[in-house]
């Protein structure tokens, strides 16, 4: 990792970079803040990796830097968006806040995104809801692009369709996000570009094979790999279900833009059993898992969510390391732009 960086100068800067780029000021300090608490919590291809991509996207106007998403139906507990290709990590905030507001007044939300710009790391989106008490969903495929193929298959058909989960508990949220396939795009881009091997067969390649080869690979495999991979390439199909078939936009249409299509679900607890029954039952079953009996000598077990709000804690009082090469990146725009660059901390 590189040097540590304050984590105020470098949200910032980030949305320094974005409001250069033409996004609006309130706009582009929620997607900075964002991409920054990926970073945070661990998830580095998913964070300010990601920025350089955004400002190519803004300035070349494949990503509206203005605008509203187009309300296409609203039910009052069921709400769809055409998101134009916005900034997804704004949209899905902006989502947030209205499938919220919609889930106190009917007991449950969902918000439909279609043709939404790229949504970064769902996993940081979660915390909005769970502070308040609400179990939260979010799914999210891209109709453009393919990099998932179905078992026994020596093509991508689909992405790796994440499932993002945030659970209340009396403590801190149990906060699950996981793609449908066996690692992400991202992580073997990353490995591909650095010439490194992946840590396991985790691709597939043009004889079928499994691979652990960026270079040989044309295709991630399912979440499960070659033993039980059918049952991520069943949990895909179901993402694809949620999000771009009940959206109404999708590979069907032969988009050609990178973006995403996005259901986000909001449940308030009140509404069914109770919010305090609900937390009573969740922080039980949390506390079970932790103390499950282990080997001798190994960790306790670890409910997920746990490292990356450990990371959380630790980045906002010493200050977040970025992965090597991000800043170099971001440095690049900041002189083009002609934004002042933050010194790391000592």
């Amino acid at each position: 990792m590189s040097a540590r960086h304050d984590v105020r100068r470098l949200n910032r800067f980030a949305a320094r970079l974005f409001e250069k780029a033409g996004m609006p000021g309130d706009r582009s300090a929620r997607v900075a803040a964002l991409l920054t608490d990926a970073d945070m919590m661990g998830h580095d291809t998913h964070g300010l990796n990601l920025a350089p991509q955004y400002l190519a996207a803004l300035t070349a106007g494949e990503m509206p830097a203005t605008g509203e998403p187009r309300r296409l139906s609203d039910t009052g507990p069921v709400v769809l968006w055409d998101g134009n290709y916005l900034s997804g990590v704004w949209l899905v905030d902006a989502a947030m806040d209205l499938g919220l507001e919609r889930a106190r007044e009917f007991g449950l939300a969902a918000i439909g995104i279609r043709r939404s710009g790229h949504i970064a790391c769902l996993q940081s989106f979660l915390p909005k809801a769970t502070e308040k008490g609400f179990l939260v969903l979010l799914l999210s495929s891209d109709p453009a692009a393919k990099g998932v193929a179905p078992p026994g298959a020596t093509e991508a058909v689909y992405t790796p369709n994440p499932i993002a989960v945030g659970i209340p508990t009396e403590t801190d949220p149990v906060l699950i996000d996981i793609s449908c396939s066996i690692t992400t795009m991202g992580l073997a881009g990353r490995r591909k570009a650095e010439g490194e091997r992946l840590p396991g067969a985790w691709l597939v390649d043009e004889t079928g094979s499994p691979t652990d080869d960026p270079e040989a690979g044309v295709a991630l495999l399912p979440l499960g790999g070659t033993e039980s991979g059918h049952k991520g390439f069943a949990l895909g199909l179901m993402v694809e279900a949620l999000t771009s078939a009940l959206g109404g936009f999708g590979r069907k249409d032969g988009p050609t833009q990178h973006g995403a299509s996005v259901t986000l679900l909001l449940f308030d607890p009140e509404a069914f059993g109770g919010r305090e029954d609900f937390t009573a039952e969740s922080s039980f079953l949390a506390a079970a898992c932790r103390a499950a009996s282990v080997p001798e000598g190994a960790a306790q077990v670890r409910i997920p969510g746990a490292r990356g709000l450990d990371a959380r804690r630790k980045a906002l009082a010493e200050g977040v390391a970025l992965y090597p090469g991000i800043m170099e990146r971001l440095a690049e725009w900041a002189e083009r732009l002609g934004v002042e660059v933050p010194d790391p901390l000592n």
